[in-house]
């Protein structure tokens, strides 16, 4: 049945009736907004993370099915065999409801972990990290790279079997051929997009009660990424085996957040950048733009409602196929509609996703970023702050320079004055205030800042991100005289090993 999806995916007569139904149902979605149908009492928050496990010698490893099946819905299958996801269910937004994401996340690691002892492999666990660089046994490029192809298609036979996935991929390969990813140091080629599986990521979700308070949540979100970023940073290096010839120069060189280009490269065909499927998002005017764009983007391997037979989600079976474009408009921030009810609020909904963020050393980190993030538009939006009025090219140009170059990075910001800044001792001043200011608005005592907030300011006083702690072990380890991968693989395992020991990241530093 997948074969037989993937090939009707491909057809145009496919491609012609997606699109037809995804411009109908669009029309649906903006008749929802302007109705206002979309509004809700309360603000509420939501949470992605994506892990991935490792064997007790640390090598990156696959998770059986059974692992899947064992913990229910808190646990997600992913696109590589070695990934996992967790998804929290929505809190509405106020004193309790950082503390029950944190609970949520926490107790599916634990079921994970307990279910990978009974099916996995012997000291068997999921790791808290953004890229793997100790791969398994075949070595990373037979691991990315191994294929099967049947009947004319490509499967990657570390992806998981999934007709999205395969959907995805072979639509990709029939457009753009291999997947080219060109990073300091290395110069690679697949033959699928399960090079993406080389990251993971966070993804705090904040739905808007007001949906016409959406762009301005929407675009002062853009402007606050590259800070955010900054602050989160934790890929600095590959798998050592997939460089050409590494040496000490390449620590310097490295990038300090590489899951950037490389999801960007694992799913982007050629061509001009405002034509690429992830990128740094536009601005939106209205509410219903956030629809518009949807329809706009470049189609990726369409498929129909009726060959899905897990069409059960209530309001989001209405734009079944819209839904389905949106979830490959892969920008670093989109918006999402419709999702589950909680409390008073209906599953007609509006939310921000905010993607760019990578997964943290702890959990405690996690909810501390989507803290930040969460606090900081609540309370910038209801100051009527002016960072919206930042260039749209800044915040790009901001957004890619710490990508490059993490805390260190040159930053564009405007100050609640209404001056444009390169300052980071305002920029970060502002950006932690005002999410001090967001969270008491909506409840929250002092200690829920000091608990989740106060850890990621250290982080900016001390100028040290993960990323910024993995260069230094590694450059450590080779002025000791380790090889490069034994720099890097010790330093993964050390990494490792205070992931457990610390609640966060600055009892590190």
């Amino acid at each position: 049945m997948e074969r037989e999806m993937i090939r009707k995916s491909l057809d145009d007569g496919t491609l012609d009736e997606f699109e037809e139904r995804v411009d109908e149902q669009a029309e649906f979605l903006k008749d929802e907004i302007r109705e206002r149908r979309l509004d809700n009492p309360d603000f509420t928050v939501g949470l992605e993370v994506e892990v991935y496990a490792v064997g007790g010698d640390g090598r990156l490893a696959r998770v059986p099915d059974d692992v899947f099946e064992d913990c229910g819905d808190g646990l997600n299958k992913e696109l590589g065999l070695h990934n996992a996801e967790i998804n929290t269910s929505p809190t509405v937004f106020d004193d309790d409801s950082l503390r029950a994401q944190e609970e949520q996340v926490n107790e599916t690691l634990d079921e994970a972990d307990e279910a990978l002892g009974r099916h996995g492999v012997e000291g068997q666990r999921f790791v808290l990290d953004s890229i793997w660089t100790v791969p398994p046994a075949e070595g990373s490029a037979e691991y990315l790279g191994s294929v099967e192809t049947d009947d004319g298609f490509v499967s990657a036979e570390n992806m998981r079997s999934d007709s999205r996935y395969e959907a995805i991929d072979n639509y990709y390969i029939d457009i753009a051929g291999d997947v080219e990813i060109d990073v300091p140091g290395a110069s690679l080629r697949f033959p699928t997009i399960l090079a993406e599986s080389l990251a993971t990521s966070v993804q705090p979700h904040l739905q808007i009660p007001d949906s016409d308070d959406l762009p301005r949540y929407y675009n002062t979100a853009i402007r606050t990424m590259a800070p955010v970023l900054a602050l989160s940073t934790n890929s600095p290096f590959l798998p050592p085996d997939l460089y050409d010839d590494p040496d000490a120069s390449l620590v310097d060189e490295t990038y300090d957040e590489l899951r950037i280009p490389v999801f960007e490269a694992s799913v982007n065909p050629p061509g001009e950048y405002d034509d690429k499927k992830v990128r740094f998002p536009r601005d939106i005017d209205k509410t219903v733009d956030v629809v518009d764009k949807v329809v706009e983007d470049t189609p990726y391997s369409p498929l129909l409602s009726e060959w899905d037979d897990r069409t059960d989600e209530g309001y989001i079976d209405e734009f079944w196929e819209f839904e389905y474009k949106r979830g490959t408009y892969w920008r670093w921030l989109r918006a999402v509609i419709g999702g589950e009810a909680v409390g008073d609020n209906d599953e007609r909904s509006v939310r921000i996703e905010y993607r760019p963020l990578p997964t943290q050393p702890t959990v405690r980190d996690i909810i501390g970023l989507h803290t930040l993030v969460s606090g900081a538009l609540a309370g910038m939006v209801v100051d009527n702050h002016p960072l919206p009025s930042l260039g749209w090219r800044e915040a790009r140009d901001s957004f890619y320079n710490v990508v490059e170059n993490g805390i260190d990075a040159r930053m564009a910001w405007v100050d609640r004055d209404g001056d444009v800044t390169h300052d980071k001792n305002v920029i970060y001043d502002e950006l932690f205030e005002y999410a001090r200011l967001g969270l008491e608005g909506h409840g929250f005592d002092d200690g829920t800042y000091e608990k989740y907030v106060t850890p990621l300011r250290t982080r900016w006083e001390e100028r040290t991100t993960p990323s910024v702690w993995k260069k230094e072990r590694v450059r450590e380890a080779l002025e000791d005289g380790d090889s490069f991968e034994e720099a890097v693989h010790g330093m993964q395992r050390e990494y490792i090993s205070r992931t457990d020991d610390h609640e966060t990241f600055a009892e590190w530093i």
